[in-house]
């Protein structure tokens, strides 16, 4: 367990941001993701809401697309390539960072967070939305004494060597590869993000996967019939690595 001495300490920490992010700040109680929604209409792109924790990189940025929603949610793997970017800013070698479609992040296997997306539910589908909000949240210390091997699939970034690397530092490096992300889908089209996503997912044999345009994703195994586009919107209904319980990552 944390000392309350770090405790505190992680709430009064710099955080260098980038411009053009305003960076909202909440002690351990608030919820990054429940507040951006709440500020988003008025706050403005490029928010960034972040949760002073020890043992979580908790944060949220508020987004204002140009398009319809029904495209704009591809921003999602805008943010999921930029929070995967961000743990290999710090991996230690070898220690490969993967992400389960669509939504969860491994390292090395173990699952250490991930991200998720909200808009307004009042936008309809070709309606261009006000703006989105995409949230993260990453295990950086496993605060439960338990015994080596009882959550084999779950890890913390200090079980995985990343030494001194905690939430300030893959809040700065989620928000600067964000930008690149970006950059990119504006220099080269929205194909060559997705085909940096897929580049993230698990592999598996005999298997290809893609992302349609419109964000949906595409499982074909090789040989096989045409397979049916598996929906982006309906998978990001319910966060596959969040427990609903105790509100972080899944064991």
């Amino acid at each position: 367990m944390p000392s309350n001495a770090r405790t505190r300490e992680s709430l009064t920490e710099r955080i260098d941001l980038p411009p053009p992010y305003t960076l909202v700040r909440l002690r351990e109680s608030g919820e990054a993701f429940e507040h951006a929604l709440g500020i988003a209409g008025e706050s403005g792109a490029g928010t960034l809401v972040y949760v002073g924790r020890f043992d979580l990189a908790e944060f949220a940025v508020v987004l204002e697309p140009t398009e319809p929603l029904h495209t704009a949610r591809r921003a999602f793997y805008a943010g999921m390539v930029a929070l995967a970017d961000a743990l290999r800013a710090y991996a230690p070698p070898n220690k490969p960072v993967t992400v389960d479609w669509p939504d969860a992040v491994r390292v090395d296997g173990g699952l250490v967070g991930g991200g998720r997306l909200g808009w307004p539910k009042s936008v309809g589908e070709d309606d261009s939305p006000p703006w989105l909000v995409f949230g993260a949240m990453i295990r950086t210390v496993a605060l439960t004494e338990t015994e080596a091997g009882v959550h084999p699939l779950a890890s913390a970034l200090q079980e995985e060597g990343f030494e001194d690397t905690g939430a300030v530092e893959v809040t700065e490096s989620f928000a600067r590869h964000l930008m690149v992300a970006f950059d990119r889908w504006q220099a080269d089209g929205f194909a060559s993000l997705a085909h940096q996503y897929v580049g993230l997912l698990q592999r598996q044999p005999q298997t290809s996967r893609r992302i349609e345009a419109n964000g949906d994703l595409i499982v074909q195994r090789i040989g096989g019939e045409k397979a049916a586009p598996v929906s982006l919107a309906n998978a990001l209904t319910t966060p596959t690595w969040l427990d609903s319980k105790t509100g972080g990552p899944r064991l």
